[in-house]
């Protein structure tokens, strides 16, 4: 994991915008429509080598592949793993209503949303685990490292991460009609997707596991228990990480989680304080969250007191990926500086709320040249927070 004792190193959590065409091919894929495969892989890295040259050019210094070739940060997996159909099965049961609750507490909001949107919805079906869950394709992956490593070719000393989906995530996004419960659903999960995390590993990347299921959940997947069961569930998915991860050095790692990708209310967020020590339990070194959501900001504030270990990095996001304001550097710099009261300011980097293409869309949350410009913002935050921090 890159540190520097001089300076606020910038990252980000790792989808960005996919460009129109490869938008229609990723869904052409998807839903197994007629298309060219070889013509999908020659598109996804220029994309990839595209997507990585404009990170470095807007003062990234910790890169990802933006996620080009997966339609969503969860549905990627019907593509690599066994026993997922790509539709919900007859017969099967559905998933417990997942509305978030501050929807349902600002309905007049959520119709705004609807009619502004066509609500939530996406445009792909949903996967379902229809029976025993294995890494048995492992080609796509092998493409995205290949194409990571081309696009690094010509800067190979830059540190690059690549994103993997949690096994409690996934059981949100990919629901169960095969396993005897979500416990043993959420161990086979963990025991395929290790394959993936120690090839990303081997590759020379930084992992990072998406977790979402550690906040968001919280008011959708779990809205109906109390938070100490939900505390429970959220140990249990840690576990399940850890275990995943246990052949991986913990400085060799990121995790993220975050409330939920969107712009509205958040009135029901899981404080960060209360799971802050569950995360300091994690394998993973570095801890990225919410840090720029007017709902989080101000959370350093909770968490200055509880302890964290010596070894742990912490990431807050300093730039929102729900909305088109494109943050002053200068309160970027605050940002920044305020973390840096939680921890040495040698294990604090500057990152972003959450991924800015969680789902490939047509017409993302926010605009593609608005997403470089929030980079740039960030690098000239990120230089004033140097300069407060080590005058």
């Amino acid at each position: 994991m890159q540190i520097s004792k001089d300076r606020i190193i910038t990252t980000h959590v790792g989808s960005l915008p996919r460009p129109r065409d490869l938008f229609d091919m990723l869904i052409a894929e998807d839903q197994a429509k007629e298309h060219d495969a070889s013509a999908l892989e020659v598109r996804v890295a220029r994309a990839v080598k595209e997507v990585v040259s404009k990170q470095l050019e807007t003062g990234i210094d910790v890169v990802s592949d933006g996620e080009m070739s997966k339609i969503g940060y969860t549905f990627y997996v019907k593509h690599r793993l066994s026993g997922i159909r790509p539709a919900q099965p007859p017969g099967a049961k559905p998933p417990p209503e997942n509305t978030n609750l501050d929807m349902t507490e600002h309905p007049d909001f959520a119709q705004r949303v609807v009619r502004a949107r066509g609500g939530w919805g996406l445009e792909f079906g949903r996967p379902w685990v229809v029976g025993p869950v294995e890494y048995t394709n492992d080609e796509p992956l092998k493409n995205d490292i290949a194409h990571l490593n081309e696009a690094l070719a010509k800067n190979p000393d830059t540190d690059a991460f690549m994103n993997a989906a949690s096994p409690g995530v996934l059981s949100k996004f990919v629901p169960n009609d095969y396993y005897p419960d979500e416990d043993t659903y959420i161990d086979a999960m963990a025991a395929a997707m290790k394959t993936e995390y120690e090839a990303i590993h081997a590759a020379g990347f930084i992992l990072q596991i998406d977790c979402p299921d550690l906040a968001s959940a919280r008011h959708n997947q779990y809205k109906d228990l109390t938070d100490e069961e939900f505390i429970k569930k959220a140990h249990r998915n840690v576990e399940a990480v850890n275990e995943a991860t246990s052949n991986i050095p913990p400085e060799k790692m990121r995790l993220h989680i975050c409330w939920g990708n969107y712009e509205g209310p958040h009135t029901h967020d899981f404080p960060l304080a209360k799971i802050f020590p569950l995360l300091m339990n994690a394998r993973p070194a570095a801890i990225l969250f919410e840090g720029a959501n007017p709902r989080h900001e101000h959370e350093w504030e909770d968490i200055k007191d509880l302890k964290v270990p010596d070894h742990k990095i912490l990431i807050p996001g300093v730039i929102d990926s729900t909305t088109n304001f494109v943050e002053h550097p200068k309160l970027i710099a605050q940002r920044i500086c305020n973390w840096a009261k939680v921890v040495d300011r040698e294990r604090v980097l500057a990152g972003s709320d959450c991924g800015f293409g969680t789902f490939a869309r047509v017409d993302p949350q926010v605009a593609h040249s608005v997403v470089w410009s929030k980079f740039r913002a960030m690098e000239e935050g990120a230089k004033i927070a140097t300069q407060r921090l080590w005058s």
